[in-house]
């Protein structure tokens, strides 16, 4: 396994094969997203962080996920609408994607073996499970869906680029 997510891709919210070489030298969040959960309003919060920090290098992934309670029901075009519309959400989105299990996408199997959970468990709890990754494309830090992303503004601060910092 690569030490780096930027050897892997993901396919866009809109349909697009995107690598995430893409993001090399930023500072990235990654949060498994949904829009039927209780932790649905901190889009406004990552929101906020991306317009606080997209301009020192800094990008919030989402990537939706119905793999809890069947909070993220709908397609890729209403998973969008619902950001636009609700949250004015203007940070890269992805096509939905499981994070646990056999169809696990790559990107998360390498994030949760790169920073396990509590007890070492690799395993992602619930949706809003943020990981923050490096200008370099390693994981530093893993938080969960009750961390508010106001409460990350100092480990991005860290994270973030030397030359943009």
């Amino acid at each position: 396994m690569s030490a780096s997510i930027h050897d892997i891709e993901a396919k866009t919210i809109t349909g697009e094969v995107r690598s995430l070489r893409d993001y090399a030298g930023k500072a990235v969040l990654i949060v498994n997203v949904a829009s039927k959960c209780g932790f649905t309003p901190q889009y406004q919060g990552l929101e906020a962080l991306f317009r606080q920090y997209q301009d020192r290098g800094f990008a919030v992934l989402g990537f939706p996920c119905d793999q809890f309670g069947h909070q993220e029901p709908g397609d890729e075009a209403a998973i969008a609408s619902f950001c636009s519309l609700t949250y004015d959400v203007t940070f890269p989105m992805f096509a939905k994607v499981e994070v646990n299990g056999d169809g696990a996408h790559p990107l998360y199997h390498h994030l949760k073996q790169a920073a396990p959970g509590l007890l070492g468990s690799e395993a992602i709890k619930w949706n809003f499970t943020k990981f923050l990754v490096g200008p370099d494309g390693v994981v530093i830090k893993r938080f969960g869906p009750r961390d508010e992303p106001s409460s990350l503004a100092h480990d991005i601060e860290r994270a973030l680029p030397k030359a943009a910092a």
